[in-house]
C-alpha cells in the first residue's frame, strides 16, 4: 500500500484500491478481469441503482431486516448516488458477468463506504454499515439488477422518450394544420400520382408518432412489475416477509410510478420479455421517423434540381467545398439514430432470449441497448421537432408547377369520360411534353372552363367530395 491506495478486504484477501475512490475490493477486483471495451453503463442506470438500495434500506427497516439508524444512512448515501454525485466511482463496462453482479456490488461498495464516512469512520472499514450484509440486505444481484433494469427503462420512456415525442407529434400537427389548404402531387412507387394536401402528409406523420407513443405506452405495465424480492433463484430465500411489498411502495414513492411486485419472480428474473417487447416497440417509433425524416427530406430536396416542394430551415452549416450548400443534416441525424435502435433491437431480442434456467445472463448488454435506444431517440425526436419541422415551409410555386404538369390529375375525368379517353390524354400528354389540361383540350374532349372544374386538386384531395 501507498499513500495513493488502500487496503480493502473480501472473502479472496486484500486488494488495493485507490485512495479517495469510493468502490471496494470486488470492483476493483472486477476491473482487472474484465478488461472489455469501454462502453459504460448510462448515468441514469446507476442512479435507478441509488434509488434501488433507498427502497431496499427502507423496505427492510419496515420488515425488521435492519436498524432504523443504519437504514436511514444508507438511504442518504444510496440518494447521493441517486442524484449523480457519485458517477465517477461506478468504473466498470457493461462487459461483466451476466448478472450485472459486479455493477450491483459496486453499488453496494460505494453506498456502504459513503455511509460509513457520513458516520465517521474511513473508506475501507466495511463498520458499522457492510456492503453484503446491510446495503445489499434482503437481495441478490439476481434479483436486484433486473429491477434497477425495468426502474431505469420505465423512468426513462415515461419522463423521457414519450414527451419528447408528444412534442414531436404536436409540432408535425401544428404543420398539418398549417398545411391544410396547400395542394400537391401524391406519390406511389415513387411516381406522380393523384392530388393531395401537404397537410394530409403530415397528419400522416403525426399519426405514425402518436401510434409509437399508444404502442410504448402499452408496454408500461409489464416494465412496473419488479422482481425485487425473488433473491437468488425467484424463491425469495433470504428475504422477509413483505419485502417486496414495502420495496414497491418506496420505489414507488420515489420515482412516481405504479410499481407492483411481480406476480411471478422466477419469469421476472429469467426472461426479460418486458423489455424485448419494449426494444420492439422502440423498433418501430425508428421504422416510423425514419420514414418521416425520408420523406421530409426529399420533398426538399434542391433547391433548384430536386422535388423542392419543401422548405427546410437553415441549420447554419454548409459543405467544406461548395459555398453556401444547405443539406437536410437534422432528418439525416434522426435516421441514423433510427438505423441505431434497430441493430439494438436486434442485440436486445437475443440478449432477451439468453435466459439459462433460473437466470437471464445478458443483462448488460440487453439494459445498455434499451437504454441507449430511448436516449437517442428521445434526443433526436426533440431537435427534429423544434430545429426542423417547427421551421418548415412550402415552396408554392413549385408546388403550383409540379400540380400543372401532374398527369395523373385527370383521374378525376375517369367518371366523365371513361378510362380509355382519360389514358389517351395521358398518353398525349406524355408525347407531346405538354400538361394534361392542354392534351384534353387538344384532343376535343373538354375545353378550358370544365377541365378546371372538374380537375380541382383540393377537391380530388378531399376524395372528390
Amino acid at each position: 500500500m501507498t499513500a495513493a491506495t488502500r487496503i480493502e478486504h473480501d472473502a479472496f484477501g486484500p486488494v488495493e484500491i485507490p485512495a479517495g475512490r469510493y468502490w471496494g475490493a470486488q470492483t476493483q477486483r472486477a476491473a482487472g478481469v474484465f478488461e472489455v471495451g469501454t462502453e459504460r453503463f448510462a448515468a441514469c442506470l446507476l442512479h435507478a441503482f441509488g434509488l434501488q438500495k433507498i427502497a431496499a434500506a427502507r423496505a427492510n427497516a419496515r420488515c425488521g431486516a435492519l436498524e432504523a439508524a443504519l437504514a436511514g444512512t444508507i438511504a442518504a448515501a444510496a440518494g447521493e448516488v441517486s442524484r449523480g454525485l457519485f458517477d465517477e466511482h461506478f468504473p466498470l463496462t457493461i462487459w461483466q458477468t451476466g448478472s450485472g453482479t459486479q455493477t450491483n456490488m459496486n453499488a453496494n461498495e460505494v453506498i456502504a463506504n459513503r455511509a460509513n464516512e457520513l458516520l465517521g469512520q474511513p473508506l475501507g472499514t466495511k463498520s458499522p454499515v457492510h456492503p453484503n450484509d446491510h446495503v445489499n440486505a434482503s437481495q441478490s444481484s439476481n434479483d436486484s439488477f433486473p429491477t434497477v433494469m425495468h426502474i431505469a427503462a420505465a423512468t426513462e420512456l415515461t419522463k423521457r422518450l414519450i414527451p419528447a415525442l408528444i412534442i414531436l407529434k404536436e409540432a408535425l400537427e401544428d404543420r398539418a394544420r398549417a398545411f391544410a389548404g396547400v395542394a400537391k402531387v401524391a406519390r406511389t412507387h415513387l411516381m406522380d400520382a393523384v392530388p393531395m394536401t401537404m397537410g394530409q402528409a403530415f397528419e400522416a406523420f403525426a399519426w405514425q408518432v402518436s401510434s409509437g407513443i399508444s404502442r410504448l405506452q402499452d408496454a408500461l405495465p409489464r416494465l412496473l412489475l419488479l422482481a425485487q424480492g425473488g433473491t437468488a433463484a425467484g424463491t425469495g430465500l433470504n428475504a422477509p416477509e413483505n419485502f417486496d411489498t414495502f420495496f414497491c411502495e418506496e420505489i414507488g414513492r420515489l420515482t412516481g410510478l405504479p410499481f407492483a411486485p411481480h406476480p411471478c419472480k422466477f419469469e421476472g428474473m429469467s426472461g426479460h420479455d418486458a423489455l424485448v417487447e419494449l426494444s420492439g416497440a422502440l423498433n418501430v417509433v425508428a421504422a416510423s421517423l425514419t420514414k418521416i425524416a425520408n420523406d421530409i427530406r426529399w420533398m426538399g430536396s434542391g433547391p433548384r434540381c430536386g422535388i423542392g416542394e419543401l422548405v427546410i430551415p437553415d441549420d447554419g452549416l454548409t459543405s467544406s467545398i461548395m459555398p453556401g450548400k444547405r443539406n437536410p443534416t437534422i432528418a439525416e441525424v434522426v435516421a441514423q439514430a433510427a438505423m441505431q435502435v434497430a441493430g439494438n433491437h436486434v442485440t436486445v431480442t437475443m440478449a432477451g432470449a439468453s435466459g439459462s434456467f433460473e437466470l437471464n445472463v445478458a443483462k448488460p448488454v440487453l439494459i445498455h441497448n434499451v437504454l441507449q435506444s430511448i436516449r437517442i431517440l428521445s434526443d433526436s425526436s426533440l431537435v427534429f421537432a423544434n430545429k426542423l419541422v417547427a421551421g418548415l415551409d412550402v415552396d408554392r410555386e413549385r408546388l403550383e408547377s409540379n400540380l400543372g404538369n401532374a398527369l395523373l390529375s385527370v383521374t378525376a375525368l375517369n367518371p366523365v369520360l371513361g378510362y380509355d379517353k382519360v389514358a389517351r390524354i395521358t398518353r398525349t400528354a406524355v408525347e407531346r411534353r405538354i400538361p394534361p389540361r392542354e392534351a384534353a383540350m387538344a384532343l376535343g374532349y373538354l375545353d378550358a372552363e370544365a377541365y378546371d372544374r372538374l380537375v380541382d386538386p383540393i377537391r380530388m384531395a378531399k376524395g372528390g367530395s
